[in-house]
């Protein structure tokens, strides 16, 4: 008889570096004015904190598709808060080119992980 084991969200890499990317974006979020807050500030922090809450939902899912559909809508918030928000962030002169930098890179390998999570999670569906 085989025996299953549970992995539990903290243990998935693609949740871990999505909560870095949580606490990078909260300590960016905080040091900005009200003004700066409502303009970028509250879609960047928004976007950067949805990434982990649909890698989450999705991994409490049963059906293959509706995981498959919440780590869409992570892959989705990470491109959103890197390619977008972040860019406009370091533009602006907001945020300097070390932080850009420590970003971009977790969230480079956030997407490579995340493209092979949704990827297997599809493929583990098709061995049924």
């Amino acid at each position: 008889m085989e025996t299953k084991t549970f992995i539990t969200i903290k243990d998935l890499q693609v949740y871990q570096l999505s909560r870095k990317l949580s606490t990078i974006a909260w300590d960016i979020y905080s040091k900005m004015s009200f003004e700066e807050k409502k303009i970028i500030g509250d879609q960047f922090i928004r976007a950067t904190d949805s990434i982990g809450a649909n890698i989450a939902e999705g991994y409490s899912r049963f059906h293959f598709l509706d995981k498959v559909r919440f780590y869409y809508n992570a892959r989705a918030s990470q491109s959103e808060s890197t390619d977008h928000w972040l860019e406009l962030l370091f533009e602006r002169n907001k945020i300097n080119q070390q932080v850009f930098d420590e970003y971009k890179s977790i969230s480079k390998d956030l997407q490579i992980k995340l493209n092979n999570f949704i990827k297997f999670t599809k493929n583990e569906n098709e061995k049924k």
